[in-house]
């Protein structure tokens, strides 16, 4: 019987060295790549979110915004409130608030109160109308404007005007000793 002997198949290859400079070429890359990626993604999240959210006349002013998911703050004209219950349909409209003010109750009251003052429409649906929703609220408001001006709510945050002035306590009800 003959025997077959095993040999080792000849490999042509690099040297040792030669492959881990070759590797360490790829860590040091692979590295930067990662690096690069993170800074991109702090610069995007800085140019992003710098501020928390646009005003008014930035939103109905700017065509670009248009289907453009978005965060608006406003103040909400009280008059202007509709609520239909029954289809949980909310219909509103916000003031421009100039950004930047000394005292925001005061520019609340005077954004709401000024017929003059930049106005938006706002349709909130599927939500039960807020308590906080009131004349001079503050809102804040993620959603799209569509083409028709109106801009459709995704999420609505308000704050009681009564929180901005000074030495006011917020009513919690009528409560007996």
């Amino acid at each position: 019987m003959a025997q077959a002997a095993w040999e080792k198949p000849v490999s042509v290859s690099a040297p040792a060295h030669q492959t881990k400079r070759g590797r360490r070429w790829q860590f040091i890359i692979g590295g930067l790549l990662i690096l690069g990626a993170v800074i991109a993604l702090i610069v995007q999240g800085m140019n992003a979110g710098g501020r928390f959210f646009i005003t008014v006349e930035e939103t109905l002013s700017n065509p670009a915004y248009v289907g453009q998911s978005v965060r608006v703050s406003g103040a909400v004209v009280g008059e202007t409130i509709r609520y239909d219950a029954e289809n949980l349909i909310i219909e509103f409209e916000v003031a421009h608030v100039p950004q930047n003010v000394a005292e925001a109750g005061a520019a609340l009251h005077a954004a709401a109160n000024d017929p003059n003052a930049l106005r938006m429409r706002v349709r909130v649906e599927n939500q039960v109308k807020p308590e906080l929703l009131q004349h001079e609220a503050q809102a804040i408001m993620t959603g799209t404007l569509n083409e028709n001006g109106v801009f459709m709510v995704s999420d609505l945050n308000l704050k009681c005007p009564s929180r901005f002035i000074e030495g006011a306590v917020p009513s919690l009800g009528q409560g007996g000793a």
